[in-house]
């Protein structure tokens, strides 16, 4: 670790930091708490759960051939340029061409993505690329020295604190480079990595340490449209880095990313999401929650339970996506994308860029974190909601490509990222398509929660407990699960049952049980599981609709889990009642529906189907 100017004398006693740039580091998160307070049940680790042949493991396929693809020469050429080493390649394009402020982030997604898919698949052609990639940018890390690690110039660093602005995002993008070594080390054991993202962070321990607290604020004071000043996740990076490294100085430059401005608010439950960037705030509440689970400070996972319920009650479209227009139009961006806006206010927000895949991706790991706390069945809903209906939407199942947003009005059409158009979307979803079997299976010491339904096999090793989940959900609403192997111990099974479900069969060892489970719960199945026992959830569809929270004549059809998008190029509008609606919707197919309705008949299919055509998701009642 880079040493710190003399004037910083540092002294660890009993777990508290004393030193000047402690002090500047926000003298109330003095304390530097060691202990790890986990939460209540884990996520499997990626090489515990395998996919299975299925649509879902076809789409992981079609994210690592692209993957496979990719130039790790061209990934690196800034790296090398800006460390003033040689580079024949030529350089990406879109957000990682060489004039652009973000360059470099995609590499840092790639880094992450890559990790995740070695670590289950063990691709020797992945794990060599991963070795390389690693190997190179810690040669233009020595060239840069100090410990600083990127495409850009540390130029930009010296903008940010003296205009606060004027730049774009040098912290966003440091912070995926920080998070994708982070994620080769503790998904592939690479120890050059490990060492390379302990450098980074003293770079930015060392550039904090010479800054006043005014200055800090100024820089992580993010409220305006599309700030030019978005530090990333930067406070999450630097608690899973503690997490490993257990270094008391990475709790505390992780806690001064944790700004009272921001955190407070939510802290005593006031909604002060409208006109804020999405993005750029949804991943720091990512933060507070892993600062509560390192600390134990209930008063962040508070913070982080209360923004997700703004977020999912009075922010989110039906998928539970979200991000629009701005209230207060500032930027081009700002009119048609990117932020939230007044709560509970959305049917006049559904432009052609609402919905970023990045904040559809983050939301899911806020969802996981917050379930791993208390298991609620909400969360779990919630996420097989994004999962299916946002998530899975926003790739191509015929050629991986994915978007930036995914609009829900009518009509749209679903605009696919070019080849070599690299932006914040396409790094996100290249880590979102490798990481599909996370989220399906939580435990903890003695259960499991079974909280999406993908062809899949989880293997317990701690437990020698193997279970194999087959199925088409939710083209066919059967599910069945099959015990492999398994200890001669009680093990507690707790299947969820969503909402949505109108009645669900369950089956053990082909025996109808005679109780159905309550919709919108768990059911819990303990006993001594053997090998050869099975059960089968048969799943009752229904169409119904959801509705815009300030116009109850625009909304969304499903049925059961899928969120359907009629294929219309006109505006989607409905006569009658809602009733005469859901009364006139047939499934004629796995996944297809036909809707008629006045002198039309509209053809249906889930939205993560949908991939040329032109389309509409939310319909509009009109009777006049």
């Amino acid at each position: 670790m880079i040493s710190l100017k003399k004037r910083f004398v540092k002294k660890i006693r009993s777990g508290i930091i004393i030193s000047s740039m402690a002090c500047l580091f926000q003298s109330q998160y003095i304390r530097a708490q060691t202990t790890y307070h986990a939460p209540g049940v884990s996520v499997f680790q990626a090489n515990d759960v395998r996919l299975d042949p299925s649509w879902i493991k076809s789409r992981e396929e079609l994210n690592t051939r692209y993957l496979l693809t990719l130039d790790a020469d061209r990934l690196l050429h800034n790296f090398k340029i800006n460390a003033g080493l040689t580079s024949q390649s030529k350089p990406l394009g879109g957000w990682e061409a060489p004039d652009i402020g973000l360059r470099g982030h995609f590499t840092g997604h790639y880094l992450s993505a890559v990790a995740l898919l070695v670590e289950q698949h063990k691709n020797p052609l992945l794990r060599q690329r991963l070795i390389y990639i690693v190997d190179e940018l810690y040669k233009c890390q020595q060239a840069l020295g100090k410990g600083y690690l990127s495409a850009f110039p540390e130029r930009d660093f010296d903008t940010l604190e003296k205009t606060f602005g004027n730049v774009w995002a040098p912290y966003y993008t440091y912070h995926k480079i920080m998070q994708g070594l982070l994620d080769v080390y503790t998904h592939t054991g690479n120890e050059k990595a490990y060492d390379m993202v302990n450098q980074m962070a003293s770079y930015v321990q060392n550039r904090m340490a010479r800054l006043d607290q005014q200055s800090i604020e100024k820089i992580l004071y993010t409220v305006g449209a599309n700030p030019a000043n978005e530090v990333g996740p930067m406070n999450e990076v630097m608690y899973n880095l503690y997490h490993v490294s257990h270094k008391p100085e990475h709790l505390v430059l992780a806690k001064l990313f944790d700004r009272d401005w921001f955190f407070r608010p939510l802290a005593e439950n006031q909604d002060i999401l409208s006109g804020l960037h999405s993005n750029t705030h949804l991943v720091l509440v990512n933060g507070f929650a892993q600062r509560a689970f390192t600390t134990g400070e209930s008063v962040y996972l508070d913070a982080a339970k209360n923004f997700w319920n703004m977020l999912m009650h009075h922010h989110a479209y039906a998928n539970g996506s979200s991000s629009g227009p701005r209230p207060n139009v500032t930027s081009p961006t700002s009119l048609t994308a990117e932020h939230w806006g007044v709560p509970d206010h959305l049917s006049n927000t559904m432009t052609k860029e609402i919905a970023e895949s990045c904040v559809s991706h983050n939301s899911q790991k806020l969802t996981s974190y917050l379930f791993c706390q208390d298991q609620q069945p909400a969360y779990a809903e919630t996420y097989m909601n994004t999962f299916y209906n946002a998530v899975m939407a926003l790739q191509n199942g015929n050629t991986g490509a994915v978007v930036y947003h995914l609009p829900l009005g009518s009509p749209r059409e679903k605009k696919f990222l070019k080849d070599d158009d690299f932006r914040c979307c396409n790094g996100t979803s290249i880590e979102a398509f490798a990481s599909l079997n996370k989220g399906i299976y939580y435990h903890d010491a003695a259960a499991v929660w079974i909280n999406l339904y993908v062809p899949s096999t989880l293997n317990w090793k701690e437990h020698k407990f193997i279970l194999q989940q087959e199925g088409n959900f939710p083209a066919d609403s059967t599910v069945t699960f099959t015990i492999k192997s398994a200890k001669a111990k009680a093990l507690k099974l707790n299947f969820l049952i969503p909402g949505w479900a109108e009645g669900t069969a369950v089956y053990i060892n082909g025996k109808l049980e005679a109780d159905s489970p309550s919709a919108g719960t768990y059911l819990s199945i303990n006993r001594n599981w053997k090998a050869g026992d099975q059960i089968k959830l048969v799943f009752h569809y229904r169409f119904y609709l959801k509705t815009m929270p300030d116009d109850e004549n625009v909304f969304a059809i499903f049925y059961g889990p899928t969120l359907l998008a009629a294929e219309t190029d006109t505006e989607f509008i409905l006569k009658g009642t809602k009733q005469e609606i859901l009364k006139n919707l047939i499934p004629e197919g796995s996944d297809v529906f036909k809707l008629r309705n006045a002198d039309n008949t509209f053809t249906l299919r889930p939205l993560y189907e949908i991939s040329n055509q032109t389309y509409g998701v939310y319909a509009t009642l009109r009777n006049y």
